[in-house]
């Protein structure tokens, strides 16, 4: 005999109400969005019940997040959204690309493809180079632009930038500089364990594009109050700053349960060192996916240590445009069939100031454009082209 306990209707909630014994059913005919509709009329109780129960809700919590923090970038976003014809919700679902999928799956999702960037620092007398390889997938080839903005609006700092910017995205998580003085360039960093409801890196990096010294990068990197939502790394430096040149590595990681701030470690490499990075942690004790983008990023970083340490800036577009590995190479395209090319190389000399991009490997072809680096109160030659 089945037992049935009786349940008080006043104490019966759609939290608790467990597994009912019925099937709605709803009979419907039309189009897509009549049917849609309709399905949505009958059912709006407990769609808003399970919407509201749901755990991640990953796009509007973060987008609540970065409104309350940056609601001037959510306004970018929706000035292209416009511009373009795009629907706002598609571009700022580009922009949470990693977060949905692992939030969802608590995890379980590996970086299936050995995206990323490999990035060099120079730092000899004479010889102050940045140099880096943005790599993407295939698909992003020739769907890149650079943007020079000079942003003013009431009550808002003003911003002067330049950055490689891919299509629908916000400018900086790539490379760039701005009039400050701020040179950097990113690398994409697998976390394992994403956070919703936490800064996307597009977002801290477009921020970074504002700074005007080393003490406000740092601040927007660890992002007190929030903390990043993915991890990622800065190659920087000030051309404004006082004393010597020194470059830095900035490691990000997904703010942790416990904590409302990014994790961070930074490496600076002060006159006569080197250092590199590509998209695996290196000093931050993150764990990370299981996938192409660890397996590309070990043969890319042994590839790089097999070249002496760079004392040019020759030795640095020799070691960006290295394919000795079979697998994974630092300059990615050889093969037709690979998911994953360098779409562009940076190199920023920094005492020349200038940014030259190359859209070939760059040890056997002139750069496409030599961009000068316009500099708050310091004076700079027009743009020329080799």
């Amino acid at each position: 005999m089945t037992s049935v306990v009786q349940v008080p209707k006043e104490n019966l909630t759609s939290q608790d109400i467990g597994r009912r014994n019925a099937v709605p059913i709803i009979c419907t005919r039309g189009t897509h969005y009549e049917i849609g509709f309709d399905i949505g009329r009958t059912f709006s109780k407990m769609i808003g019940d399970f919407v509201e129960r749901y755990r991640p809700l990953v796009y509007e919590e973060t987008l609540a997040c970065v409104r309350e923090q940056y609601p001037q970038y959510v306004r970018e976003i929706e000035g292209t959204a416009d511009g373009s014809g795009v629907p706002f919700y598609k571009l700022f679902l580009m922009h949470l690309d990693d977060i949905v999928p692992n939030v969802v799956d608590n995890g379980a999702q590996g970086n299936d493809q050995p995206v990323g960037c490999s990035s060099i620092v120079c730092n000899q007398s004479g010889q102050e180079i940045l140099g880096h390889n943005e790599d993407a997938l295939a698909e992003t080839l020739n769907h890149w632009y650079i943007v020079d903005a000079h942003v003013q609006e009431p009550d808002l700092p003003e911003e002067k930038f330049t950055s490689l910017s891919y299509a629908g995205f916000l400018p900086g998580y790539t490379m760039g500089y701005n009039y400050h003085g701020l040179v950097y360039c990113i690398n994409t960093l697998s976390a394992k364990t994403l956070r919703s409801g936490k800064t996307p890196r597009y977002f801290m990096t477009r921020a970074l594009l504002g700074v005007e010294n080393y003490v406000q990068a740092q601040e927007v990197l660890r992002n007190e109050g929030y903390g990043a939502a993915e991890g990622f790394s800065v190659n920087m430096t000030f051309l404004l700053q006082d004393g010597d040149r020194m470059f830095h590595n900035a490691e990000i990681g997904p703010c942790e349960t416990d904590m409302a701030c990014s994790q961070l470690n930074v490496q600076t490499a002060s006159p006569g060192e080197y250092l590199y990075h590509c998209n695996k942690y290196m000093r931050l004790k993150v764990p990370e996916v299981n996938g192409l983008i660890i397996d590309s990023s070990i043969h890319r970083m042994q590839a790089i240590e097999r070249h002496p340490p760079p004392k040019t800036v020759r030795d640095v577009i020799d070691i960006l445009s290295d394919q000795t590995d079979d697998d994974f190479r630092v300059y990615q395209e050889i093969r037709p069939e690979d998911h994953v090319k360098t779409i562009a190389t940076g190199i920023f000399d920094c005492i020349a100031r200038t940014w030259s991009i190359y859209t070939d490997k760059p040890n056997c072809n002139k750069p496409i454009v030599v961009l000068p680096l316009h500099i708050k109160n310091c004076e700079t030659v027009c743009c020329k082209r080799p």
